[in-house]
């Protein structure tokens, strides 16, 4: 091996190029639909898929069991996303113009599915697929086949439910449209005059169709368990449809995560941050315990930075800057990313860092009021040997050990978080001027709480 050839250093800025233009989402999806879809022209198809008129196009499957309300969330769904409403009805006559005399076995179904979704519109405009797959070896087939959606929408209801609905379908003969004496009427009175009622099933056809399904329903759930939202479908029907439209909106992105921790003093952007790199292995980056760690090295740096804390000042925004942007260049946060806590703190600040290579990808406001945040902080202790925080409600001490030797900061005194509170006041609009599309999560509530507020959010748009 050429001892003289170094690693390949990438710079900072391409990953936020990288990010910002969603490069990786887009060579991996390439990747995936070259290797599907094995095409004899690769260039040319490529280009195809650059082409598309648009980058998110839908990939959707609709599922749940007998009168669920399918077929009335999927018609909705792909009229609103423009794209190709693909149910068994459809296939059938796909398969009339395709396969006429092949019976419609599972096989028969996956391939006519897979066939479908490879026309031009469905490619170009995007798929709902409505009530398919129906057992767990269908979706393994057709992942096998290349069929793999982006969103997997599961409706469920109780089984009374599911009966009275099954018993009140009514049908529009013009349009298709499904609705039902109780639960669905239309708003036009011309349509619920020309409804006719829909073809019924006897009760025990209802029940083997319903007992089909329960025993497929845990493998459905197992093959599409990284892009499934379950949904109750006991609701109104327009509180239903915006539950999946929301999903749906979602994209999932493989991005690393740079994310911005911002809120008032005692709104615990500290647990948090320790929580978000236990679960998912970002580094936690503490801009006061960052600052003491650098000058504690001894560098030249280092010492400019003791200067400022010997003199008990503020480190200067340019000095601060720099330990800042060296810190979230090193491999361990370019590859796993990073939490960013304790900075920015003003205006000028906040704009510095949204100048330089280490622009966040999420932020996020964990909002509190003064008088919780005095509370949280007038009771807070900390432990000389490890340096944690802890509290007597929200995070106990682990041992009388501990308890025994923990300390209050002077920062902790009432006056000193008063101050410290109308400083953050002071800057919050500003701040939130300059992240306008920041995430504000309520931190009035336990730890694990407001991590899973956070943590659902990091992946969605």
């Amino acid at each position: 091996m050429d001892e003289t050839v170094r690693p390949l250093r990438i710079p900072p800025q391409a990953f936020v190029y990288a990010d910002k233009h969603n490069v990786a989402q887009l060579v991996q999806s390439m990747l995936c639909s070259l290797v599907i879809d094995q095409p004899v022209d690769p260039i040319s198809y490529l280009i195809g898929l650059l082409q598309r008129s648009s980058d998110d196009v839908p990939r959707v499957m609709v599922l749940g069991p007998p009168a669920v309300g399918k077929h009335t969330v999927a018609k909705k769904l792909s009229a609103e996303l423009r794209a190709v409403h693909v149910t068994e009805g459809s296939l059938l006559q796909y398969r009339s113009e395709l396969h006429a005399e092949q019976e419609l076995s599972e096989g028969v179904l996956v391939g006519l599915v897979q066939q479908r979704l490879k026309e031009m519109d469905c490619f170009h405009r995007g798929w709902v697929l409505e009530g398919i797959p129906q057992t767990r070896l269908q979706a393994l087939s057709l992942q096998q086949g290349g069929v793999i959606p982006e969103h997997v929408v599961m409706l469920e209801a109780a089984d009374d439910v599911l009966m009275e609905r099954s018993c009140g379908r009514l049908v529009d003969a013009i349009t298709g449209d499904i609705y039902h004496r109780t639960f669905i009427l239309p708003d036009d009175d011309i349509i619920t005059r020309r409804l006719e009622k829909g073809r019924s099933l006897t009760d025990q056809q209802r029940l083997a169709k319903l007992h089909r399904y329960c025993c497929e329903v845990t493998g459905l759930r197992s093959a599409y368990q990284h892009v499934l939202k379950v949904i109750d479908s006991d609701q109104p029907h327009a509180d239903i449809y915006q539950q999946v439209l929301a999903f749906v909106r979602t994209r999932q992105r493989s991005r690393t995560p740079r994310i911005l921790l911002l809120g008032p003093p005692g709104s615990g952007r500290s647990r948090q941050a320790q929580l978000l790199s236990e679960k998912y292995g970002m580094v936690d980056v503490s801009c006061g315990r960052l600052l003491r760690s650098v000058a504690a090295a001894g560098s030249s740096r280092g010492a400019e930075v003791q200067a400022y804390l010997d003199d008990r000042r503020p480190v200067s925004d340019s000095l601060l800057l720099q330990v800042l942007e060296e810190r979230l260049s090193r491999p361990d946060c370019t590859r796993g990313g990073w939490i960013l806590h304790g900075f920015p703190c003003d205006l000028q600040q906040a704009r510095s860092l949204q100048e330089s290579h280490q622009q966040p990808n999420r932020v996020f406001f964990l909002e509190l009021t003064d008088d919780v945040c005095l509370e949280r902080l007038s009771l807070r202790a900390t432990d000389p040997v490890s340096g944690q925080s802890f509290h007597p409600v929200t995070r106990p001490a682990p041992s009388s050990e501990v308890q025994h030797r923990l300390k209050t900061r002077p920062e902790d005194s009432m006056e000193s978080v008063t101050q410290r509170l109308k400083q953050y006041r002071l800057h919050s609009a500003a701040l939130q001027s300059v992240y306008p599309e920041a995430i504000h999560i309520d931190a009035d509530q336990d730890p694990h709480s407001v991590f899973e507020a956070v943590a659902s959010r990091l992946t969605s748009e």
